[in-house]
């Protein structure tokens, strides 16, 4: 679960920042091409919020094996599960 710290310092970020971490929440790993396919944000934009995102230590970058050329990036602090999944676990339980 994500400390209050690291929640507060998320919402002082920029928007683009924001959306990064939320289509890297949803999606999982992401190249930096990937995320910018899904944010529809402009690649410059999208550098500058993996750049605040990875100075705050929220995100991962490691190498993309399929291409070294591109750096893999992915959240980096557990993220707490939505309502409705944690409550679609305990009925099944």
């Amino acid at each position: 679960m994500m400390s209050q710290t690291e929640r507060e310092q998320i919402d002082d970020l920029p928007p683009s920042a924001k959306l990064v971490f939320k289509v890297l929440e949803y999606k999982g790993s992401l190249t930096q091409k990937q995320i910018v396919d899904e944010s529809m944000l402009s690649a410059r934009t999208v550098r500058y919020a993996l750049e605040r995102l990875e100075d705050i230590g929220v995100v991962d970058e490691d190498i993309y094996f399929a291409d070294a050329r591109q750096n893999l990036y992915e959240i980096d602090v557990p993220t707490e599960p939505d309502a409705d999944h944690s409550a679609d676990a305990q009925c099944a339980e």
